[in-house]
């Protein structure tokens, strides 16, 4: 029995580092985000652009202000005055005002909500996606996206970023031309290194909206490691002592 459930053990931790590779292929050519959702002030400085620049057509409807003040080490009075900005009260979720119609009109479609964004898409697809807006006149917004091509979402971060262009190649007969690289045409309030940097602070941020609980999961899961090694422990001493008396026996 002992043999047989340390087996079931390894074969599932087997199968879940299986899936490693392919769940990183579904990024492949994304630049890492590097993100940390245990670094507390790298989340803060991610709730203050996404709150600032993103909720303004987004929702984190599965988030709690009063959630955010508990993670994030933030009192109360510090989440209603800097990060509220629609009237809700502090037991409430993160809802856009952003009129439905309106949305419709300007974008063709409403916004998503984002609470589970990282989870669907991955943090290194939204740290690059965030990276790769640039101008694009033949685009109804006026921007475009080298990650996700023709996304009908305007960069809202460019006062932070700047101006970014793309450089094209030559195109192939009958075939549009293919973006070779980006740059920057008119600088932003950040510097390039700047502008990383907190595009992977709201990336972390939204890493963490997405599994709030991942914060208390991951210190609890190394006690439930700690356990399960200790009664594997415990349990192969019970089985060499019960052996021992049957061997005795014979």
């Amino acid at each position: 029995m002992i043999k047989r459930t340390i087996s079931s053990i390894a074969l599932a931790l087997g199968l879940a580092v299986a899936t490693i590779p392919a769940l990183a292929s579904e990024g492949e050519g994304l630049a890492p985000a590097g993100t940390n959702i245990r670094d507390q002030a790298s989340l803060q400085r991610g709730a203050k652009l996404f709150f600032n620049y993103c909720v303004g057509c987004h929702s984190l409807k599965y988030v709690r202000y009063s959630r955010l003040a508990s993670d994030l080490g933030l009192s109360e009075e510090e989440v209603m005055t800097n990060l509220n900005f629609t009237g809700a009260k502090f037991g409430e979720p993160v809802i856009s005002h952003m009129p439905a119609d309106d949305a419709k009109t300007w974008f063709g479609k409403d916004p998503p909500d984002l609470s589970l964004e990282a989870r669907a898409k991955g943090v290194d697809f939204i740290f690059n996606y965030l990276n790769s807006f640039y101008l694009d006149p033949t685009r109804p917004v006026g921007w475009n996206n080298t990650v996700f091509p023709n996304a009908s979402m305007p960069n809202p971060l460019w006062e932070l970023q700047g101006l970014q262009t793309a450089v094209h190649g030559e195109a192939a007969p009958g075939q549009e031309a293919v973006v070779e690289k980006l740059q920057i045409s008119t600088p932003g309030r950040m510097s390039p290194e700047e502008f990383r940097g907190a595009t992977r602070d709201l990336t972390a941020f939204l890493e963490y909206a997405a599994e709030p609980a991942a914060l208390e999961r991951q210190s609890i899961g190394v006690w439930v490691i700690l356990f399960l090694a200790g009664l594997t422990f415990l349990l192969y001493l019970l089985k060499h002592e019960y052996w021992k008396d049957v061997h005795e026996s014979h």
